[in-house]
């Protein structure tokens, strides 16, 4: 449509040409009003007029049967009266009216109309191109590994569930699958909003779209087609940006009163110029430069292309909106309830807390030698120890002699020395109750303890618990600093939920929920009159997600297509909350700074067309309407890009 609107444009242009320099009026204002004059002149600017009117106000023709059929009357009837008033009183002088005709206002005022909407066109597209970007993110080609080991190129659409392809280093993953040979960082920015490269090894998930890093990897693919995370967020982004807000309703609404405004100020502005004494051909010129200056363009484009940018922005910055009436609802939360495992909290074990009873055993001491007994175990727990011996690059002894206690531990030879770590029942059992307050202080909060022994002596305990992110406290700081109030939802034990609260401070928490009443809660919420958002996972949390003003899915990965909620975070990162609301807000303001402009644009020129400052001796001519009405929908259209996130 670009296109079609570029090429008319020039073909009219080109014709406008003879029409300017045959009107007599055109030629008076350069002093050469008899100039190129010949017999049946008037005839041939007919012609030419005529087939401007058809070939170049095609589209506004069109329209407006469009907008008749729908009874929806907007910017196409208007133009669509003007262009066609001005063509027929021009006709009927050109062959007996007395009068004067606006062949060439009516040639300049279609070139204009054209020229705006092709730029106000090129525009829309570069405000909403947010689809065709996602699409261009995956390579057309892969290389398939063939069961003989050869490498073949063929085309992604060819590639099936199983298949095996070899990625380059700096080549894009054609499809989602999993690693099965090599290592590599993958670029995943322009899917997920995660800035950093993201190393990964073999059984890794990689996302088609991603760019492949330093190392060569084969993949062998799992999803195709509308199955892949790319094509997931293409259908998010389009359905989000096709589906219509409250805000939109009100210019459509809007729009549609001006256009009865409009027809009915022409019709008045006729009349009256025409009482007045004023001829035929001016009175004409006045009511079409009234229909023509208060086409509604502006004001239909106010909404549609901040929701185009809107979207698009957020899909960049790994936010998925998927139901935009409760996006923006997001500017006006007062309360975000959270779920914790896995939003506020990491989902797994890690060390909390190191209690020494011995002070000949250092803390970095007591915790290699328990990560070398729980080096050989896959329990949780173990894994927690060993995984904080690793990540504080302690040497960690071979174990010799490995024996489990079930239900209550392990034991190991570890420098020679016997090494127990051993659940509190197991100490019990012994008669080796410690009685230290700072382990009732850490079990008062939910934290599992397992304690260790070195020979025979008790030298210490290592608390664990489900590690808060680093990133919830500045999630819920940054929150706080907004003035909304944050709240924990979990099926967890008090205490836990307790100390978890205390650590982020937050607003209130609600424990020990079981997933079928955790809408019941944010129900309770909203009765304080707050308006609500819940955060979670999108699985157990769906009926609270579907109960809050705004439900928000964190962590979705891959799978995007979360059914219960409004917005799909990409990232497990709870400050994607606070760019909700900082976007939210600010395609709130974009959306009334342009319909402030739109109407009030009109509310101004609608009378200075009508020609209010006739007396003063200014009057604008359809051509100049036709500018002034081009210039409106740019500057809507300028404004709308220049959203930021």
């Amino acid at each position: 449509m670009v296109a079609a609107f570029r090429t008319r444009f020039w073909v009219c242009l080109i014709l406008t040409l003879p029409v300017l320099l045959l009107s007599p009026n055109v030629r008076g204002l350069f002093g050469a009003r008899d100039a190129l004059a010949f017999s049946g002149d008037k005839y041939v600017v007919f012609g030419l007029c005529t087939v401007l009117f058809f070939y170049g106000g095609w589209p506004f023709l069109k329209g407006l049967t469009g907008e008749l059929r729908r009874r929806e009357p907007g910017m196409m009837t208007l133009i669509a009266l003007a262009i066609t008033v001005a063509y027929a009183y021009s006709s009927l002088v050109t062959f007996g009216l007395e009068g004067m005709p606006l062949f060439w206002e009516l040639a300049t005022l279609i070139d204009i109309m054209l020229l705006g909407h092709w730029l106000e066109m090129r525009s829309v597209m570069g405000a909403s191109n947010a689809l065709e970007k996602l699409v261009q993110l995956l390579p057309s080609q892969a290389h398939l590994v063939e069961e003989s080991g050869t490498l073949r190129d063929v085309a992604v659409q060819e590639l099936k569930p199983g298949d095996r392809v070899l990625i380059k280093p700096g080549e894009k993953v054609p499809v989602d699958g999993r690693i099965d040979t090599g290592e590599t960082s993958l670029d995943e920015s322009m899917l997920t909003g995660e800035s950093r490269p993201v190393f990964k090894g073999p059984g890794r998930e990689v996302i088609g779209g991603a760019i492949n890093g330093e190392g060569a990897i084969e993949v062998v693919i799992e999803k195709t087609g509308h199955d892949t995370y790319l094509s997931q967020v293409i259908e998010l982004v389009r359905a989000a940006q096709e589906s219509r807000s409250k805000t939109q309703d009100l210019a459509n609404s809007a729009a549609f009163w001006l256009t009865l405004i409009a027809l009915a100020s022409g019709s008045i502005t006729l009349a009256t110029w025409l009482s007045l004494g004023k001829s035929f051909a001016f009175a004409v010129e006045r009511a079409v430069t009234v229909m023509v200056i208060a086409c509604p363009h502006a004001l239909g484009l106010a909404v549609p292309l901040v929701v185009s940018v809107s979207t698009a922005l957020a899909a960049r910055g790994g936010l998925l909106i998927r139901e935009r009436s409760a996006f923006e609802r997001s500017r006006l939360l007062q309360a975000v309830v959270f779920d914790k495992t896995g939003t506020l909290t990491e989902g797994r074990f890690g060390v909390s807390d190191i209690v020494l009873f011995d002070s000949a055993t250092g803390e970095n001491t007591l915790l290699a030698l328990a990560a070398s007994v729980e080096s050989l175990s896959e329990h949780p727990i173990a894994r927690a120890v060993a995984d904080e011996a690793r990540m504080r690059g302690l040497h960690i002894p071979e174990p010799l002699n490995f024996k489990a206690i079930p239900g209550k531990g392990a034991r190991a030879q570890v420098d020679r020395r016997e090494i127990l770590v051993v659940s509190p029942g197991y100490l019990a059992e012994q008669g080796k109750n410690p009685n230290d307050p700072r382990i009732d202080a850490i079990a008062s909060q939910g934290k599992t303890v397992v304690y260790v022994v070195v020979g025979d002596e008790l030298a210490g305990a290592i608390a664990m618990a489900d590690i808060v992110r680093p990133e919830s406290r500045e999630a819920v700081r940054r929150l706080k600093d907004l003035g909304v109030q944050c709240m924990m939802l979990t099926g967890d034990n008090r205490y836990v939920a307790q100390w978890v609260s205390r650590e982020l401070g937050l607003d209130d928490y609600f424990a020990e929920v079981l997933p079928h009443e955790k809408s019941q809660k944010i129900k309770e919420i909203k009765a304080r009159g707050l308006v609500v958002a819940m955060v979670g996972d999108g699985v157990n949390d769906a009926p609270a997600l579907t109960e809050a003003d705004v439900g928000i899915a964190i962590g979705a990965g891959t799978d995007v297509a979360v059914a219960s909620a409004d917005i799909v975070l990409v990232r497990n990162d709870p400050r994607d909350i606070v760019a909700i609301i900082g976007l939210a807000k600010s395609t709130y303001r974009k959306m009334a700074e342009n319909l402030v402009w739109a109407t009030g644009y009109n509310a101004f020129a609608i009378p200075a067309a009508g020609g209010v400052f006739y007396p003063l001796g200014i009057v604008v001519t359809p051509a100049l309407g036709a500018v002034f009405m081009s210039l409106s929908t740019v500057i809507v259209a300028i404004n709308a890009k220049r959203l930021k996130a």
